[in-house]
């Protein structure tokens, strides 16, 4: 039982951790669109700004990701699952991105909390990739929709 309430405890914790963070990227990502909007950029320009504006918030998902599994790693050094913190990470980061080949076992009482903790990575990394698609596409929709200036400022497609 004590798998279930630990595990089940850390997935909601990351969650909505992941939520939280996600929910305030979207705020910056839409006030940032709105300023791109707002601006008669060139079509590579804006172009660039989509490029940047997708790898900084894959990078941001990513980080996010390695600090929940930091969540993960600590708790079990904590609960004895692990005898150093350098093991648990690399096994948390392994288990919650569901790849399961770090050669790593947790203690034998603790091994449900291990497949619990992939669990989650799927649901974390499903909301991340979905963020994503999003994003994509209402950057996409902008930059095949929106008439851009040509050099003598006329607007083109």
């Amino acid at each position: 039982m004590d798998n279930w309430i630990w595990g089940l405890s850390l997935v909601a914790l990351t969650l909505a951790i992941h939520a939280t963070s996600m929910t305030l990227m979207a705020a910056v990502l839409y006030r940032y669109r709105l300023r791109l909007r707002s601006r008669s950029a060139s079509l590579a320009h804006a172009i660039a700004t989509v490029i940047g504006t997708i790898t900084s918030a894959g990078m941001l998902l990513a980080t996010l990701h390695i600090m929940e599994a930091a969540i993960w790693a600590v708790t079990y050094v904590w609960l004895g699952a692990f005898g150093s913190l350098e093991e648990a990470m690399l096994y948390s980061i392994d288990s919650i991105a569901t790849r399961g080949a770090s050669g790593l076992a947790v203690q034998p009482h603790w091994q449900m909390l291990g497949a619990l903790e992939a669990v989650n990575g799927v649901l974390l990394f499903g909301i991340s990739t979905a963020f994503i698609f999003t994003v994509m596409q209402y950057y996409y929709q902008d930059l095949v929709f929106r008439l851009w200036p040509d050099d003598s400022g006329t607007p083109t497609r």
